[in-house]
């Protein structure tokens, strides 16, 4: 262990409504599970809002906060600058803009303060502007509005991603696994694994591991085959695969995919691809602030209005219905 007593970080979270409590909570314990295996407190935090007010986790539990964004301004320049903000969000993160938060995340980065986001901490993040050809992580229902709303930046459907000095991980679990990545580049790996033990996991995950159990655990499917087909067509949701073409992929007939699909899936491929992209679609509405007609076309619609009867016989409402009940929802 380095010594040690010279290493020590102090953490700004920023708490957004509807931020998710089991990343924080998983963020925050490895740091005082660490200050009880090292002996002292390397770590110290704070919780900051904008209004210095009680904010309200997605589960409605609400958080006591000790900070306001006026009083982390005045902060910047003194002894109690942080050396790390980590942004909590959750829910309803595309609709959440306060120009003040983005221009006080920026300055605090260009000052050399390291900066971490959280479950969709990396949609405020990007919105800041601080992820333009950045490695980012968020959480994989995120994932494809995310992508769509923001081009430049690089993000994974990873756990966590570490780059130039911004954390940013998938939530739930994840806040626990880029702690402990933290925690590692102040101590040795005698120390992570002692809070390991301490908070009863029985391993550091990497940064690559899914967010999402495997398609075979998932779907309950054994033929490799399918479970190769199905990533594939996963993996080209916007511009579809004919069959002919994933035949060729796979090195099966059409024939042979028909009738594995029928045993397996219980319907056809073209019926299964369908589903999939009508997920997307879904997800798209729900998650982000899309055009219906752009969601169409990232999910290989060729018209809105072939998109529009696909949704509606499939979930027994429009497109505009699903995004309408979900603005009704947030307003709720």
């Amino acid at each position: 262990m380095r010594d040690d007593r010279q290493v020590k970080r102090s953490l700004v979270f920023f708490l957004v409504p509807d931020f998710t409590l089991v990343a924080f909570a998983t963020a925050l314990e490895p740091l005082r599970a660490a200050n009880r295996m090292a002996g002292y407190q390397a770590y110290t935090w704070r919780l900051a809002s904008v209004d210095g007010k009680p904010v309200r986790a997605s589960n409605g539990v609400e958080v006591a906060v000790t900070s306001s964004l006026s009083d982390e301004r005045q902060k910047m320049t003194g002894r109690e600058r942080p050396t790390m903000v980590v942004v909590c969000s959750g829910l309803n993160v595309d609709a959440y803009v306060n120009k003040s938060v983005f221009a006080w995340l920026r300055e605090e980065y260009n000052r050399g303060v390291a900066l971490g986001g959280l479950c969709t901490g990396a949609q405020i993040l990007a919105a800041a502007g601080l992820l333009a050809n950045k490695r980012c992580a968020i959480h994989w229902e995120n994932l494809p509005g995310f992508a769509e709303k923001y081009p430049k930046a690089n993000v994974f459907a990873d756990l966590f991603e570490v780059d130039s000095n911004i954390y940013t991980c998938a939530g739930g679990t994840a806040a626990m696994d880029m702690m402990f990545q933290l925690i590692g580049e102040d101590f040795d790996d005698n120390l992570v694994n002692r809070v390991c033990e301490q908070m009863l996991t029985d391993r550091v995950r990497s940064p690559s591991d899914r967010q999402r159990l495997p398609l075979r655990a998932r779907l309950g499917v054994q033929n490799s085959k399918v479970l190769t087909i199905i990533e594939l067509m996963e993996a080209n949701l916007s511009e579809p695969l004919s069959l002919i073409e994933i035949a060729e992929a796979v090195g099966l007939s059409r024939r042979q995919i028909e009738r594995l699909f029928r045993q397996e899936m219980g319907r056809s491929p073209a019926r299964y691809y369908l589903e999939i992209r009508l997920d997307r679609a879904r997800h798209l509405l729900v998650q982000s602030s899309m055009p219906v007609v752009e969601v169409a076309v990232a999910c290989g619609f060729v018209s809105a209005s072939h998109f529009s009867k696909c949704y509606r016989e499939l979930y027994a409402r429009s497109p505009q219905q699903e995004r309408a009940d979900r603005k009704q929802l947030v307003a709720a």
